[in-house]
C-alpha cells in the first residue's frame, strides 16, 4: 500500500514536473513568459543611425531569464519583405501577472500596449516611415538618417497623444491604460511573419550578456542600441543616458518568481493546449524551420538566377561571336566580289580603249591614202597638155594654180614641172592687166 502511494506521488511529480517545462513553451507563441513582477522603465537613449535602406527599427524592451529582467538593446532589423513593418511585443497584466506578447511582422502595424518606445512608436501606429513601391521611405524628425547614403526620406511632426513617462507594460498596477482599436485587432487576425533569425540571434546575444541584466545596470543599460542586430561593440553602440525611473529591486529571487508565473500561467496552459494549439516548442521548430526553408529557397533563387545570368550571357557572347563572323564571311564575300567585278571592269575597259585605239590608228592610216589618190591623178594630165602647146599652157597655167589652191599636196608636183617655162617671159602679168584697160 505504501509502495502504491509512493508511486502515485512520484507519478504526479513528474507529470507536474512535465506541465511546468510545457507551460512557458506553450505560453510563448502568445504570451511567451508570464511574471509576477512589472519589468523596469524604458532607459532614455538615442537612436543609432540607420545602417543602410531597407533596414526598420525595433525598439529596445526588458526580456525576462533566468536572473530576472533584461535589456534587448534597440536596433535596425532588415524586414523580411518589402511591405512588412514591424509591431513591437509588450508586457500585459493578465490578471494575476505579466505576460509577455511576442512582436512580429505584417502589413499593418497592430497593438503594442500603449507603450510609447520613441522613434515612431508613440503607443499606437507608426509614425517612423512608409513603403512605396517596394522602397521604404524615412522620417527624419523621428530617425536617424544620413541623406547622404539614404535618398528616401521626408519630414513629418510625429504627435503623440500617450503621456511619455518611459512606462514599459500595460495594465496592472502603474501600467499603462489601453486597448487595441478596432483596426488594430484586425491586424492582430492578419497574415503575421514571426521574428527574423537575426532578431531571435540578437535576443539570445543579449540574454547571455550580463551588463544587460537590470539588476546590475539598474535600469542604464550600456548598450541600449546598435546600428544592427548582434553588434554589442563598435561606433554602432550607443548606450543609456539615464534610466527611465528610479531601479527597485525585486523583493523576490527569480526563481520563486519563476515557480509563481509557472502556477499563475498554468490554466492558460491547459486551456490553449485544450484548444488545440501545438507547444511553442514545435512552434518555435516550424518557424527556425520555415526560416531555414525560406533562407534555402533565398539562396537556391541566388544561384539559380546567377546561373541563368551567366548562360545568358554566356549565350549572348557566343552569339555575338557568330554574327561576327558571319559579318566578316560577308564582308570578305562582299570585297572578294566587288574586287573580281572591279577588275572585270577594268579588264573590259582596257580592250575597250586597245580596240578604240587600234580603230583610230587604222582609219587614221587609210584616210591618207583615199587623199592622195586624186592628187596624183591631176600631174599626169598636166604633163599631157604642155607637149603640144607650150606657149598657151604659160598663159593657162596660173588661173589652174588658183582652183587647185585648197590642195596644197598637189602644188609642189605641178610646180615642179610648170615654173621653168615661164622664166623668160616676165610680160604675162601685164597681159592679165589689159582686158582691165
Amino acid at each position: 500500500m505504501i509502495r502504491k502511494v509512493i508511486q502515485m506521488r512520484i507519478s504526479r511529480f513528474l507529470s507536474l514536473a512535465l506541465l511546468i517545462l510545457v507551460i512557458p513553451a506553450a505560453l510563448f507563441a502568445q504570451f511567451g513568459v508570464s511574471i509576477t513582477i512589472a519589468p523596469p522603465a524604458l532607459p532614455v537613449y538615442e537612436q543609432p543611425m540607420a545602417p543602410a535602406e531597407g533596414y526598420i527599427w525595433t525598439p529596445g524592451y526588458w526580456a525576462n531569464g533566468e536572473e530576472g529582467y533584461f535589456w534587448v538593446p534597440g536596433t535596425w532589423v532588415m524586414a523580411p519583405e518589402p511591405g512588412l513593418l514591424w509591431t513591437p511585443g509588450y508586457w500585459g497584466w493578465g490578471g494575476n501577472a505579466y505576460a509577455w506578447n511576442e512582436g512580429y511582422w505584417g502589413a499593418q502595424v497592430g497593438f503594442y500596449g500603449g507603450v510609447n518606445y520613441g522613434f515612431g512608436y508613440g503607443g499606437e501606429g507608426y509614425g517612423g516611415g512608409y513603403w512605396n513601391n517596394g522602397a521604404f521611405y524615412y522620417n527624419r524628425s523621428v530617425n536617424n538618417i544620413n541623406v547622404t547614403n539614404i535618398h528616401n526620406v521626408y519630414n513629418k511632426t510625429v504627435i503623440n497623444n500617450t503621456t511619455y513617462n518611459h512606462v514599459s507594460y500595460n495594465g496592472g498596477r502603474g501600467g499603462i491604460n489601453a486597448r487595441p482599436t478596432a483596426a488594430q485587432e484586425t491586424a492582430s487576425h492578419e497574415r503575421h511573419t514571426p521574428a527574423t533569425s537575426m532578431q531571435t540571434e540578437h535576443v539570445h546575444a543579449a540574454s547571455g550578456n550580463r551588463a544587460l541584466l537590470a539588476s546590475v545596470n539598474h535600469g542604464r543599460p550600456a548598450i541600449a542600441a546598435t546600428a544592427k542586430p548582434g553588434e554589442f561593440s563598435g561606433r554602432g553602440v550607443v548606450a543609456a543616458r539615464h534610466a527611465g525611473a528610479a531601479y527597485k529591486a525585486p523583493a523576490s529571487k527569480p526563481s520563486e518568481n519563476k515557480a509563481a508565473a509557472n502556477r499563475v500561467a498554468a490554466p492558460h496552459a491547459n486551456e490553449k493546449m485544450a484548444a488545440g494549439n501545438k507547444p511553442p516548442a514545435a512552434t518555435r521548430s516550424n518557424e527556425k524551420k520555415a526560416s531555414e526553408n525560406r533562407a534555402a529557397a533565398t539562396r537556391a533563387n541566388e544561384n539559380k538566377a546567377a546561373e541563368n545570368k551567366a548562360a545568358a550571357t554566356r549565350s549572348n557572347e557566343k552569339k555575338a561571336s557568330e554574327n561576327r563572323a558571319v559579318a566578316t564571311r560577308a564582308n570578305e564575300n562582299k570585297a572578294a566580289e566587288n574586287k573580281a567585278a572591279a577588275t572585270r571592269s577594268n579588264q573590259n575597259k582596257a580592250a575597250e580603249n586597245r580596240a578604240a585605239v587600234t580603230r583610230a590608228r587604222e582609219n587614221k592610216a587609210s584616210a591618207p591614202k583615199q587623199a592622195r589618190s586624186p592628187s596624183e591623178s591631176r600631174p599626169t594630165a598636166a604633163h599631157a597638155q604642155p607637149a603640144p602647146h607650150p606657149s598657151n599652157t604659160a598663159h593657162a597655167q596660173p588661173a589652174q594654180r588658183q582652183q587647185a589652191a585648197p590642195r596644197p599636196e598637189a602644188r609642189p608636183v605641178t610646180a615642179a614641172h610648170a615654173q621653168p617655162a615661164p622664166r623668160p617671159a616676165k610680160a604675162a602679168p601685164k597681159s592679165e592687166e589689159r582686158p582691165r584697160q
